[in-house]
This record gives structure tokens, C-alpha cells and sequence, in this order.
């Protein structure tokens, strides 16, 4: 009788453990919900009123002021544009979270309601700008995850570290922001995370990449001279139009014949603008190039074969060494983005108690790039993690893989997100991993 009642009790006890565990989840869906109109809100008047890289002033203000009221402190001008807001709750670890705040210089094409009518100039040049990488989702779920956690501040120990980065697009803002002494005046977290919205993946899903998970990137400038003259007498030139016609050929023997096949690296010239009229041989032709790999041999050995290519061929074609191409790599490099093995598995695995294992999975590197990757490249060795979150309806990717439709990729004017439920699960997952980084640590 003694052994039954005893056996009985543990299985009172046990239960009540169990409905312990899963209580966070279910609080946290439910802080969510209760945020999800709210948010909706904030996300179509940010995705109104787009700002530019290095641009972001009014978009910065709105956002601090938010987070300004829900009591934290908040550093303005951070970088640029950036905002550095932080929040302590007791002893633990610092959980850092970062959302980009740029647009693109795009003109939107996605009939939406709330679609951006902005213009402004760029070089010069007018153009118009849209949320077409989904900055707009991202703010929304950051926003979204520091008010939840407010709510949910007996659930968690530590300080939060909100980033809102300025020009992700221009690979500017994270550097920017580093070098103003981010860790050094606010401390180096101990944990960073980052999602970006994914153009190809279910809304109430996300994917994880442990290890590496974008790529190196570099803009490259080329500038090809030559010795220009009627187009009628073209044995009296030196024509860069074709110098530059085989150098855009000849790069591509680079990842084709150079680079290991087991090495992922891409060379492609996206850009090529020279001369005025047909008839006429210019002087140069320009070049823009943008390069992806993920091992920074690979990176450095495409960079010294463009030189050694472009001079070699101008050569040939008997220019004098002061005419050879000028080959320029901006300053605007990205270093692949490195996802920490130990946290992207612990985060995955809080992802799947929160919004089931059918809803977060491991999925594949991508050649894409993304500047959140140098905010684990200091010396201070801060563990990184940046995850997919899926933004189109499920009707859509059925009819995309019935062939009936081509889903718009990221950067593409008709890039139009669900954008409800991706936040809402955007701010289940920002907001659970917090919540499980600051319980336990890795382990």
C-alpha cells in the first residue's frame, strides 16, 4: 500500500515537472500572438518608408524611441545610424541580438497596399527603395522579441544586447560599428544571434547551417585601358572592348581550372559598360565583379588570378605595363559567415520543443553573403548564429513545385513575405533562444 501511494505521489511530481518544462513554450507562442497585430503594424510602416545604406535616420529614431519606452538603454548614433539598446535582469550571460535596418535601391513591384513609394538618389542618380531583403521582417522581429522578453523578464537572467545595424548591404554597418568600440564600451556578449528572412522556405519554419553558412564576398573593379580610334580603323587601336570581352571569358577558367572542385568559389562579372557610339574604339572599359568563396585561400587566390590574368592579357594584346587593367577590390568585404556548432545545435534543438521538429531543420550553405559574420571575427571570439526564417505561404511553394510559379528570390521587386506569420515565429524562436541561452548556457 505504502509502495503505491509512493509511486503515486512520483507520478504527481513527475507531471508537475513536465507541465514545468512545457509551460515556457506555451507562454512564449502565446506572448507572441498577443504581440502579433501590434507588429504587423510596425511592419508595414516600416516597409513604407525604406531608407538607404549609411541612410537609416528616421528608421533608427522610430526604433530607438520604441525600444526607449519598453525601458531600455539606448545608444543612438551608434556607427552610423546604429542603435546599441541594452537591458540587464539579474546575473547571467549577455545574449546579443542584431537586426539590419537598410533597404535596396529597387523599385517595387508587388502591389502591395503598403508598398513602398520612396525615391531618392544614389551617385546622383535618382532611384527608388524597397525592403526587397526583408530588413523590414527582421526589425519587426527584434522589436517583437525585446518586448516579449519584457513581459517575460521572470523567465530569464542577464542583459540583452540589441543591435539594429545600419548598411548590411553595403557590408559597412557591422565594421562601422566595431570599429566605434561596440564590445569594448558595451562588453562582448557572450552568445550573438541574427535571422534573415528566406525567399524559398515555408512561413512557420526556420533552418540552421552549423559551421559555414555564407560566403566570402568582394566587389571587385576592373578597369580595362586600351587605345581608342574610328571604329573603321581598328588595326590603328588597341580595342578594350575585346580586351575586356576575353577577360570576362578567361576569368571563368579560374573556378573552372584553379580552384579545387571540392571548394565552393564563383567569378562573376555582373557589370561591363564601355564606349559611346558604334563606331567609335573607346579608351577603357569598366568591369564590376563580385566574388564568393568560403575559405580565405580561395578567397585571396581569386583576387591574385584576376591581376595576374587581366595583365597577362593586356599584354598579349601589346599594351605597355602603365595601360595594363586596374584591378580594385572595394572596400566593402564580407568574410563568411561562421555558425558556431555547439550553439547552433543547442538553438535548434530549443526551435523544435517551441515550434516543433517538423518546423526547424538543418539546411545547406548558401553562396550569399552577410556582414553579421564579422561580429564573430574579433578577438574576443564571440559564438555566433544566424538562422533562415521562412517567409512564403505554403500555396505558393506547391505551385512553385508543380512548376506553375517562379517564387521571387531575395532583392527582387515582387519579394512580397508573409509577413505575419513569419514574425510571429520569428519572435517565438529570437525570444526562445534567448530564454534557453540564459538558463543553461552551452553545454
Amino acid at each position: 500500500m505504502q509502495t503505491r501511494i509512493l509511486v503515486f505521489f512520483i507520478s504527481i511530481f513527475l507531471t508537475h515537472l513536465n507541465a514545468i518544462a512545457q509551460a515556457p513554450p506555451n507562454l512564449v507562442q502565446q506572448t507572441a500572438s498577443e504581440l502579433n497585430d501590434e507588429l504587423f503594424e510596425l511592419y508595414k510602416t516600416l516597409h513604407r518608408n525604406p531608407e538607404l545604406s549609411f541612410e537609416e535616420r528616421n528608421t533608427s529614431k522610430m526604433l530607438s524611441d520604441i525600444l526607449i519606452e519598453e525601458g531600455f538603454e539606448v545608444t543612438k548614433n551608434f556607427g552610423g545610424y546604429g542603435v546599441v539598446a541594452i537591458m540587464k535582469n539579474g546575473d547571467g550571460p549577455t545574449i546579443m541580438l542584431r537586426a539590419d535596418m537598410d533597404a535596396l535601391p529597387v523599385k517595387e513591384e508587388t502591389g502591395l497596399p503598403y508598398a513602398s513609394e520612396v525615391t531618392t538618389t544614389l551617385n546622383g542618380n535618382p532611384v527608388h527603395v524597397m525592403h526587397a531583403c526583408g530588413h523590414d521582417i527582421h526589425m519587426s522581429v527584434l522589436i517583437g522579441a525585446a518586448k516579449a522578453l519584457v513581459k517575460l523578464k521572470n523567465k530569464w537572467k542577464g542583459a540583452l544586447m540589441l543591435i539594429l545595424q545600419p548598411a548590411e548591404e553595403r557590408s559597412g554597418g557591422a565594421k562601422a560599428m566595431l570599429a566605434e568600440g561596440l564590445y569594448q564600451k558595451f562588453g562582448a556578449p557572450d552568445y550573438a544571434l541574427a535571422l534573415h528572412a528566406n525567399a524559398s522556405m515555408a512561413a512557420g519554419t526556420v533552418g540552421i547551417c552549423p559551421e559555414y553558412a555564407l560566403a566570402n564576398v568582394d566587389m571587385v573593379d576592373i578597369t580595362v585601358y586600351g587605345k581608342g580610334g574610328h571604329g573603321a580603323y581598328p588595326h590603328t587601336t588597341i580595342d578594350p572592348v575585346v580586351l575586356a570581352s576575353r577577360i570576362v571569358l578567361d576569368l571563368q577558367t579560374i573556378v573552372s581550372r584553379e580552384v579545387s572542385p571540392l571548394e565552393p568559389a564563383v567569378v562573376t562579372v555582373g557589370s561591363i559598360h564601355g564606349g559611346a557610339k558604334g563606331n567609335i574604339i573607346p579608351d577603357e572599359v569598366k568591369l564590376e565583379l563580385t566574388l564568393r568563396s568560403y575559405s580565405d585561400v580561395v578567397r585571396q587566390h581569386t583576387i591574385t588570378a584576376i591581376k595576374r590574368i587581366t595583365s597577362s592579357l593586356a599584354q598579349s594584346a601589346g599594351l605597355e605595363s602603365d595601360l595594363y587593367p586596374k584591378v580594385e577590390v572595394r572596400d566593402e568585404s564580407t568574410p563568411a559567415l561562421y555558425n558556431d556548432p555547439k550553439l547552433s545545435k543547442q538553438i535548434l534543438e530549443a526551435f523544435q520543443r517551441y515550434i516543433g521538429e517538423q518546423n526547424a531543420m538543418i539546411v545547406n550553405p548558401v553562396m550569399g553573403g552577410e556582414d553579421f559574420g564579422k561580429f564573430g571575427r574579433t578577438e574576443e571570439n564571440v559564438p555566433i548564429c544566424l538562422y533562415w526564417l521562412g517567409t512564403v505561404s505554403e500555396e505558393k511553394i506547391e505551385e512553385a513545385q508543380k512548376g506553375n510559379i517562379n517564387l521571387p528570390s531575395l532583392h527582387s521587386p515582387f519579394f512580397a513575405p508573409e509577413a505575419g506569420p513569419s514574425i510571429n515565429t520569428g519572435v517565438i524562436t529570437m525570444t526562445s533562444a534567448v530564454i534557453e541561452l540564459m538558463s543553461n548556457g552551452l553545454d
